[in-house]
């Protein structure tokens, strides 16, 4: 048997001849009664499942057709948080009013809001000096000062 399917590797390198494609060189052609019921029995059992959970798998690809729904943002609601940012470069801390505000003019959730401060801040923004300063006295004074 091994001897067999040497030689069938061996021909398979060949150019086709006699017009068999790569699936009949590897099969040999033939199809075996035995392999037609199990494939019955599989389309059976496919429908069954299909019958009882049709429905929820249904639903879970909704599900994850959802989550997999990823892309830039709309352009105009880009510019729009673009246009706070830079009136705020100095503390680009939105306060809650502020998100709301911006979600209605944008048409975007708060969290989608809240993820493009959070990325922007990560990504472009480095407080200056003077405000790192101002940050730590006032931590160092709320934390000294309550004796």
């Amino acid at each position: 048997m091994g001897q067999l399917i040497m030689k069938r590797l061996e021909g398979s390198n060949r150019p086709n001849e006699g017009g068999a494609s790569s699936e009949e060189d590897l099969s040999g052609g033939e199809i075996d009664g035995q392999d037609a019921q199990p494939r019955s029995e599989d389309r059976d059992l496919k429908d069954r499942l299909l019958r009882r959970f049709g429905s929820h798998i249904s639903t879970l690809k909704l599900e994850f057709s959802k989550k997999k729904k990823k892309g830039k943002l709309p352009r105009e609601a880009r510019q729009t948080l673009l246009d706070w940012w830079n009136v705020h470069y100095k503390w680009p801390y939105p306060t809650e009013a502020d998100k709301i505000a911006l979600a209605e003019t944008t048409g975007l959730d708060q969290k989608q809001i809240n993820n493009w401060f959070i990325n922007q801040r990560k990504r472009h923004w480095k407080p200056s000096e003077s405000m790192q300063f101002a940050v730590m006295d006032n931590l160092s004074g709320q934390f000294f000062t309550e004796e």
